[in-house]
């Protein structure tokens, strides 16, 4: 690292000659090398969001329950009774994707981090992953990995992971998506932030020590892949869930006093965002001596510290007269506390070690002159409607094959690596019902959770599939009977300097903003992750949704599952939509068309009238109609219930693959003992509602007599990823 800072050396770190000259103009000189990394990792697309800012601001983030929306560590939405929930969902891509094991657990760390930083304590993992093909030799590794990591630092760390989304595609064979969502709940009269301030006051270094790893992470992880990607593995953190433990308990145990003004984890950037974002934020400077910075590994330069992504660390600003006492908690709980610096008036980063000047950056540029880009962009070219193809194998046959693909097929390999119920209060295991259900403790409360996405949607029309993806988050919380209150997001998409692709985003953020508003759903947290690409080719426009729901009592949260006796009844519209339907990629081998329409009004009408019978104890059990249409929701809420069905007929103007299997968009089926009291109070409120079946025996069966027992369907849905991964 001792060579000349130059243009060239800065395009190496990330900026481009334009933004390379904008420092230069900045600071008036040559930066130091200290300084070249500090401004290329806050103006990096991870930490800057400079493509995409301008457009984000379309998306709505304001309701009366929303405490602290985007631009905080996590959003906090108001839950009652003095209580906030706290949550936010984050991507490790490219770690993920060179190191499957630590990409992943330390992307758990991270966003575990983000959580309890603001005075939360985590109480759920989610996540949303998305896979290349099975049949990619690498996948299976990467799966591997990547479960194994999630698994082993949630466990460890005693967080439950209850849910989440898995798919598999050939869009991802070189770049995964792994998407990390926590939720944490803290009082709504005890959330920190991160803005610092008083002049004076310490900056205090709490948690593991700092090595070389993660150096440059945030810079990684905004640069495509290309054939030596395998070269960046040094750029992947190493995660100690166990040192997590300590850190959370030391927090919080720190925050039941006065000590803290403000406090923010070492994330992407490590020491060097940390730092930047409390002082900017206060409008204060701050002043750095690394010299004090605990370190694991010899003759560390500035350079290295400033930049380490080394997991397990959190700064702090504390009060001069409890530096003592912060001291004594964080020694007690054998994690490492070390005051590196103090605030100042000069509004000014200063860095030193072994007593020389490293970096004197006024701090307003970094964020205020950060670049922010109007990219061209050109408007997706929306896929054509689906002429109805012929039925080439039948509707049983269809089902056994869907039942038992990659996209549908039983997640128990993934989720029994997942302490799923540590803490005692998970209601609503994942596979039971649509959404996750976490009681809180000492109450009668609870949170529906889910994380959802459709990206062969998004891929033929952006807006609509960013639209749908918010929707069927709110659906899904819907169908156990809790309200709707907020979304996280996570916005994967390729490289924004292609027109097409940034059309991608502007579309898909147009869509989620119609469809956040009509649901009363707004955005409270989020992240991009762009350049998801590998030579030159991209991953499907992906934005993940992240959703959090309250109910009360959390007894009366319904589950998928329906009991023999119970009646079948269809809640919303079908008219057989095939385009894009996981029936036509399974079955005819095709991913064209257009996929199903949104209607947002009836998103609203029917998940609303579904919310209130549930309500009114006049649903027993409920499950949305999604991937894979009406059948598969039928089969899955079969095996769920250990209970077959017997259908009646199809209508007689949907040709009978397309109402069994098209994935239109704004319905439920429900599980009742009144079906004819539900059918009635449907069609007061201008709800679309017909008899499905009946629940009895142990056979699933269509009204001409085909039938197939839940054992071969059980079978087949089960034995995808227990064949995949033991060949």
């Amino acid at each position: 690292m001792t060579q000349p800072i130059t243009a060239a050396l800065a395009r190496q770190f990330g900026l481009n000659d334009a933004e390379y000259d904008r420092v230069l103009a900045i600071l008036g000189r040559t930066p130091t090398l200290t300084e070249l990394g500090i401004f290329s990792v806050m103006w990096s697309e991870h930490c800057s969001y400079k493509s995409s800012r301008v457009h984000l601001r379309e998306l709505p983030t304001k309701a009366p329950w929303v405490i602290h929306g985007p631009g905080e560590n996590a959003g906090v939405v108001d839950i009652g009774d003095g209580l906030a929930a706290i949550f936010k969902m984050e991507s490790h891509n490219h770690p993920s994707f060179i190191e499957p094991y630590q990409g992943a657990a330390t992307g758990v760390g991270g966003i575990l981090r983000d959580v309890f930083t603001m005075g939360a304590r985590p109480i759920a993992n989610l996540n949303a992953l998305r896979f290349g093909r099975p049949e990619n030799p690498v996948t299976r590794r990467v799966v591997d990995g990547v479960v194994r990591g999630i698994g082993g630092y949630g466990n460890c760390v005693g967080v439950p992971t209850v849910g989440g989304e898995v798919n598999f595609h050939a869009a991802y064979d070189g770049n995964p998506l792994v998407n990390a969502m926590t939720v944490g709940i803290a009082r709504t009269d005890a959330i920190f932030l991160s803005a610092a301030a008083g002049i004076g006051n310490p900056v205090v270094y709490v948690g593991s020590k700092t090595g070389r790893d993660g150096i440059h992470g945030a810079t990684m992880a905004s640069a495509e892949f290309d054939a030596n990607s395998d070269e960046k593995r040094p750029t992947v953190q190493v995660g100690d869930p166990f040192t997590e433990k300590l850190l959370i308990e030391a927090c919080l145990e720190l925050m039941a006093t006065d000590a803290i003004v403000a406090i923010q984890d070492m994330g992407a950037a490590g020491l060097t965002s940390s730092s930047v974002e409390m002082a900017g934020k206060g409008g204060v400077g701050i002043e750095l001596d690394l010299d004090a910075v605990p370190q694991r590994e010899a003759a560390m330069t500035a350079y290295e510290m400033m930049l380490s992504e080394s997991q397990e660390r959190m700064l702090m600003v504390l009060k001069p007269e409890r530096q003592a006492m912060a001291q004594k908690i964080f020694e007690k709980w054998e994690l490492d506390f070390a005051v590196i610096g103090h605030l100042t008036d000069t509004g000014r980063i200063v860095v030193r070690h072994r007593g020389e000047l490293q970096a004197d950056i006024e701090l307003a540029p970094l964020a205020d002159q950060a670049p922010l880009y109007s990219r061209p962009y050109t408007e997706p070219v929306k896929a054509a409607p689906l002429a109805l193809p012929a039925d080439p194998v039948g509707i049983l046959p269809a089902l056994e094959t869907l039942i038992g693909c990659p996209d549908l097929c039983s997640r128990a390999w993934i989720w029994n690596q997942y302490d799923t119920t540590v803490g005692g209060q998970t209601v609503r295991r994942p596979g039971t019902a649509d959404a996750a259900i976490v009681r809180l403790e000492d109450t009668d409360k609870a949170l529906a959770l889910t994380t959802d996405c459709t990206p062969r949607y998004c891929a033929a029309d952006p807006e609509t599939g960013g639209a749908q993806a918010v929707a069927e988050a709110w659906r899904n919380i819907t169908a156990t009977g809790a309200t709707p209150l907020a979304v996280t997001d996570n916005l994967n998409f390729g490289n924004p300097e292609k027109p097409a692709i940034m059309g991608q985003i502007v579309a898909a953020i147009r869509g989620m903003a119609a469809s956040c508003r009509a649901l009363d759903f707004p955005v409270v947290s989020g992240n991009v992750s762009l350049y998801n690409e590998t030579q030159g080719t991209a991953i499907l426009p992906t934005p993940a949704i992240g959703g959090l729901g309250v109910i009360e009592p959390a007894s009366r949260a319904v589950g998928l599952a329906p009991a023999a006796g119970h009646e079948l009844v269809l809640l919303g519209e079908t008219r057989g939509h095939l385009g894009r339907s996981l029936w036509l990629r399974e079955i005819i081998g095709q991913e064209v068309g257009a996929p199903p329409p949104v209607d947002l009004a009836a998103e609203r009408r029917t998940g609303d009238f579904v919310r209130g019978r549930i309500a009114a104890g006049a649903i027993a059990a409920c499950h949305d109609v999604s991937d894979g249409g009406l059948l598969v929701a039928v089969a899955e809420m079969a095996l769920g219930g250990h209970v077959g069905v017997t259908l009646l007929p199809a209508p007689d103007d949907i040709a009978p693959h397309a109402f069994w299997f098209g994935e239109d968009q704004a319905r439920y089926i429900a599980a009742t003992g009144d079906a004819s009291g539900l059918l009635a109070q449907a069609a007061a409120s201008g709800i679309p509602a017909r008899r499905m079946g009946r629940a009895s025996g142990d056979h699933l069966t269509l009204a001409d007599g085909a039938t197939i027992s839940l054992s071969r369907l059980r079978e087949r849905h089960e034995s995808f990823f227990a064949a995949w991964m033991n060949p």
